[in-house]
């Protein structure tokens, strides 16, 4: 069984930053995909980005169009740790944000239980 725990979220005014973090335990974690995902208050949970291993043999990220340009993922394999860096934030990435591993990109099997990211005009 893999665990999954969101932290860094909080409240920052449009234009500033922030950097979750999401910590894994349970099973080996540099071979896992891992994504962001978020929901808002009465909305479907939506896909923000993802990273895993490319048929090369390296690292492989996809953004969703909302967040591309503005937010970047990366994992630490020594720490079982991803991130999500949000820069240029606005009011509509106000949401829960959760992290999501699965064997494959795509294949999310696990879930934290996610992070509030609030952004004031």
């Amino acid at each position: 069984q893999v665990q999954l725990v969101e932290s860094g979220g909080g409240l920052v005014q449009a234009g500033g930053s922030l950097r979750l973090s999401c910590a894994a335990s349970g099973r080996t974690f540099s071979s896992y995909a891992m994504g962001w995902f978020r929901q808002a208050p009465g909305k479907e949970r939506e896909f923000i980005a993802e990273i895993g291993w490319s048929p090369y043999n390296t690292y492989y990220t996809g953004y969703a169009d909302s967040v591309k340009g503005r937010f970047t993922i990366s994992r630490n394999n020594a720490k079982n740790t991803v991130y999500l860096q949000m820069n240029s934030l606005k009011p509509e990435d106000t949401a829960v944000y959760y992290c999501a591993a699965g064997p494959k990109l795509k294949s999310y099997d696990y879930w934290g239980q996610g992070t509030q990211v609030t952004v004031s005009s």
